[in-house]
């Protein structure tokens, strides 16, 4: 998986009138936990942007002014509820030897014959949780939906796991293709219609050929 680096410069003063003189400055408090203890720091809030404003899934590097590098992921983050500014953030510690649990994004590839023939996609989950050691965590879940046709669907229970587990029950729905009005029979559900209907056909012309021979061999 990609990561981030954050430069910060870590804090000791944690009270409010610290905090709120950080923001004042551009600063966002942040506090890392996992470790032994938590880790107070501060980072311009631009150094967010490509980490919090982007679908896609990230390591951080943490690098501190201290000469300090920790691994970690965005745990949980706090807006402003009217100028939407970063408020605070939190960052779990990661270690090698160490599971981790982290919502990573589906990217769905391919053209699926449902929607061709009018079928509508819905994606019912656009990430999925999943458990890892940090070094086998994917930047994404890859689903193929060329061979979908209307009514079908990819559950949690069709996809690969790899190095990685789930959390999630497999009957999960990830994504399926519904029947729109101007949706149209699939192609090879049309042939076999069609076959039927000559089978049931070439049957009619020949009970109706039989009928009349009947009759006149009885009015004989």
């Amino acid at each position: 998986m990609k990561s981030i680096t954050i430069n910060g410069s870590q804090r000791e003063s944690v009270g409010k009138k610290a905090t709120k003189a950080l923001r004042n400055a551009g600063q966002v408090p942040c506090v890392l936990y996992g470790g032994d203890k938590p880790v107070h720091f501060s980072a311009p809030e631009l150094a967010f942007s490509k980490l919090v404003y982007t679908p896609n899934a990230h390591t951080v590097v943490i690098e501190l002014e201290n000469g300090g590098t920790l691994n970690a992921v965005l745990q949980d983050i706090q807006f402003h509820p009217v100028t939407d500014n970063i408020l605070h953030v939190d960052f779990y510690q990661l270690f090698e030897d160490k599971e981790i649990a982290l919502d990573i994004p589906v990217h769905l590839v391919g053209n699926s014959r449902g929607v061709k023939n009018g079928g509508v996609l819905r994606k019912n989950n656009r990430k999925l949780r999943i458990k890892a050691l940090p070094a086998s965590l994917p930047d994404f879940i890859e689903i193929d939906i060329t061979p979908l046709k209307i009514g079908d669907k990819v559950a949690v229970g069709d996809l690969p796991s790899g190095d990685y587990t789930f959390l999630h029950s497999d009957n999960t729905v990830v994504c399926q293709i519904k029947t729109a009005r101007t949706a149209i029979v699939d192609e090879e559900e049309e042939e076999e219609e069609g076959a039927e209907g000559v089978e049931g056909a070439e049957g009619t012309t020949e009970g109706g050929a039989e009928a009349p021979a009947a009759e006149g061999a009885a009015q004989e």
